[in-house]
């Protein structure tokens, strides 16, 4: 067999191209190059492309199902009429609106209407995330919950133009992170809380700027939100020390009459309880934890208690123990930590509520240490079997209105706010003493009913001022902590009845727990009474979103 001559054509190289599997074949048209100054779109189709894909083999795992066919496939995911334009309904505070929003997935969050005017280049990424982050970290020095300080960290953000921003907050720790799309790359910023105070007056600053920026009825740009926030933090305190002084002693001394406490108990604790909050003044002064701080103000109130016991007078010395305790149990931390956990931010809860326990135990040391010594001299300290066993319906009203008042000065409230938390401390005493004393109820249900009604009343007060709850909460629970079960508990551990103290301690924590439940229930039943925020569609027949949603169950069932 002759071979037939090569071609000039066999006798090139053969390139890559020609090994290519895209390459045609020799003898088949070739395809014109592709012309650079018309390109076309990614999703275009291509020329000569068919509608219909190329059968697969049965059985394969590309094959697309017996039924489908592209000609009736579904419809694209852009409607014929257009996507809907989105709005978050501006009648309700931004942080209902940022807790809706916060439940939803990335994907199906409406497009952001930027309240806040910007120059043409955008924000600055960096500024906004940093601004971010410093008013987070002010509500979350101020005792706010994780699920506020998250709602209005994603307020800001968002009310700046990043709408991808997912914000983190856990007890120490707070963090955004913003991707601007799925091809760039997510830019993170973190800041840690070193301190915390309680100044609800700069709690309510911070407050009334993120709502300044969530509106678009004012236009606050980042140099301006720079500048109050730099004010919010330069402010001075609202009251002077020798005031928050003399409120812990007047607290005491109010919360001592609620026990069965007479003029001169008043006066005994009230003088006891200033002279511990001096001495936890002194400690912190030096640099000493926290944990000290409590033990030394506890001191001096179980001290006076035991004096008084020794002392020829007959006086209630238990009740000057009990009002230095109410001065001292971190109600506050404990009604956060508990609606971190009911809210879902778990890690949150464990370490306030692992706080709360540390400064309980710090409590315990400073009067125990103090009980032991009245114990040795036969102080006949005695433990009463009731926690309120002389009823006293008008003095016990007034001592709980007092109790409220001082406490709301001692947490630094706004002076417009006292009297309505005054008032709200007053009739949570007067529900309290109706179901407990007159209707025979349980004092742990009749605790958590109070405690419920205050959360409703607090709640819907920081909505009708578009506030937050807990200059109307915190210090209207003061008259309903465990202050008496907690001292009975500690007395009879001191004497050695360890079994009836640890009873004692435990109706302590569940008293706590049932303020703590009662408030967050309370706050939720609140929002069932007031509309509920959602989303609307600018488009007549688009699916709106609900409100915020609740987290998924984690079992089976």
């Amino acid at each position: 067999m002759v071979a037939e001559p090569e071609g000039p054509e066999d006798r090139k190289p053969q390139s890559d191209e020609a090994h290519s599997a895209f390459t045609p074949p020799a003898g088949m048209e070739q395809p014109e190059a592709p012309e650079e100054d018309h390109p076309s779109s990614e999703f275009a189709v291509p020329q000569g492309l068919a509608p219909e894909p190329p059968a697969e083999p049965e059985g394969s795992a590309f094959a697309p199902p017996r039924t489908y066919s592209a000609r009736t496939s579904p419809p694209a995911f852009t409607p014929a009429h257009g996507i809907p334009a989105l709005r978050i309904t501006k009648d309700a505070p931004w942080q209902d609106r940022m807790r809706a929003m916060l439940k939803m997935p990335v994907g199906e969050r409406p497009v952001p209407e930027t309240p806040q005017r910007h120059d043409e280049a955008g924000p600055a990424v960096p500024r906004v995330l940093d601004l971010t982050l410093r008013i987070g970290e002010l509500l979350l020095a101020g005792g706010e919950g994780a699920e506020d300080v998250e709602a209005a960290m994603f307020a800001i953000s968002r009310s700046y133009g990043l709408d991808r921003c997912e914000p983190t907050v856990t007890f120490t720790l707070l963090s955004v992170s913003y991707q601007p799309s799925l091809v760039d790359d997510p830019v993170t910023a973190s800041r840690t809380v070193r301190r915390r105070g309680t100044d609800y007056t700069r709690l309510a600053a911070v407050y009334r700027l993120v709502h300044d920026i969530s509106v678009e009825e004012s236009d606050v740009s980042l140099e301006e939100a720079y500048r109050r926030l730099a004010e919010i933090r330069r402010n001075r305190h609202p009251y002077p020390g020798w005031a928050l002084t003399l409120a812990g002693g007047l607290l005491a001394g109010s919360a001592s009459v609620l026990v069965g406490g007479d003029v001169v108990v008043f006066l005994a604790a009230a003088v006891s309880a200033m002279l511990g909050d001096r001495l936890a003044w002194l400690c912190a002064g030096r640099g000493l934890p926290e944990f000290y701080q409590f033990v030394a103000a506890a001191m001096p109130s179980a001290a006076m208690g035991v004096a008084l016991s020794l002392s020829p007078l007959e006086l209630r010395a238990s009740a000057v123990i009990t009002g230095g305790l109410f001065a001292l149990i971190p109600g506050r931390a404990l009604v956060a930590g508990v609606q971190d956990g009911l809210t879902g931010f778990y890690i949150t809860a464990a370490a306030r509520l692992l706080e709360v326990g540390y400064l309980v135990v710090a409590i315990v040391v400073g009067v125990l240490s103090v009980l032991y010594l009245g114990i040795v001299l036969d102080a006949g300290l005695s433990p009463e079997t009731a926690i309120h066993s002389v009823p006293r319906p008008v003095p016990q009203t007034l001592a709980a209105m007092g109790l409220s008042l001082c406490f709301a000065v001692m947490l630094q409230q706004e002076r417009s706010t006292v009297a309505l938390v005054t008032f709200n401390g007053g009739v949570a005493w007067v529900v309290y003493g109706a179901l407990a004393d007159v209707g025979r109820v349980s004092p742990v249900a009749a605790t958590a009913a109070a405690a419920g009604l205050v959360g409703l009343f607090g709640h819907m007060l920081s909505r009708y001022r578009f506030a937050s709850a807990l200059p109307y909460v915190t210090a209207a629970i003061g008259p309903l902590l465990p202050g008496s079960a907690t001292y009975f508990g500690l007395l009879e551990i001191a004497r050695g009845n360890t079994n009836d103290g640890l009873t004692s301690l435990s109706k302590a924590a569940a008293l706590a727990l049932a303020i703590a439940i009662g408030v967050n229930l309370g706050g939720e039943i609140a929002r069932l009474f007031l509309r509920v925020p959602g989303v609307t569609g600018a488009l007549p027949g688009a699916e709106t979103p609900g409100g915020r949603r609740a987290a998924k169950r984690t079992r089976g069932f």
